[in-house]
């Protein structure tokens, strides 16, 4: 991700369409902030669900958050789609770094861009890092760009 110039949507490799709530929108008529990283989880956590066999609820391994940050180009409102972007720029032992990009429909540039960092551990005293279980990270490298 560059600073100064926005990513496009061939720059990731999976993406997922999520509709705005009303819900979303705060007093100033937009998306609120906080929401983007609910599109961030969203997109990450579904394609992990149905790609690598990430079971949230009963898994033994479950991807907690160690860093995530967004950069806002363009807001959002309700009614709206979002179109999220994933791919994986960091593929480690125990953890993973995505990129995001968030884009409006009918628009190649990101409207929002941002970087989210899981860590694995075991569900019962997340702890410890361990292991990236090999089902996700075979799901995770096909989204390893660079």
């Amino acid at each position: 991700m560059s600073d100064d110039q926005p990513t496009t949507r061939e720059d990731y490799l999976h993406r997922l369409t999520i509709p705005t709530r009303w819900m979303d929108n705060d007093i100033y008529g937009h998306v609120n902030n906080v929401v983007y990283y609910s599109y961030f989880d969203t997109v990450i956590n579904r394609y992990l669900i149905q790609e690598g066999g990430l079971d949230p609820w009963h898994g033994e391994v479950i991807g907690v958050c160690a860093e995530s940050w967004c950069r806002y180009r363009a807001a959002f409102a309700f009614p709206e789609d979002v179109e999220a972007g994933l791919r994986v720029t960091r593929l480690g032992g125990r953890s993973v770094t995505y990129e995001i990009g968030l884009f409006k429909a009918g628009r190649a540039e990101a409207a929002a861009e941002g970087r989210f960092v899981h860590v694995f551990v075991p569900r019962g005293d997340m702890t410890a890092a361990v292991a990236i279980p090999a089902p996700l990270r075979a799901a995770l490298e096909k989204l390893q760009v660079g």
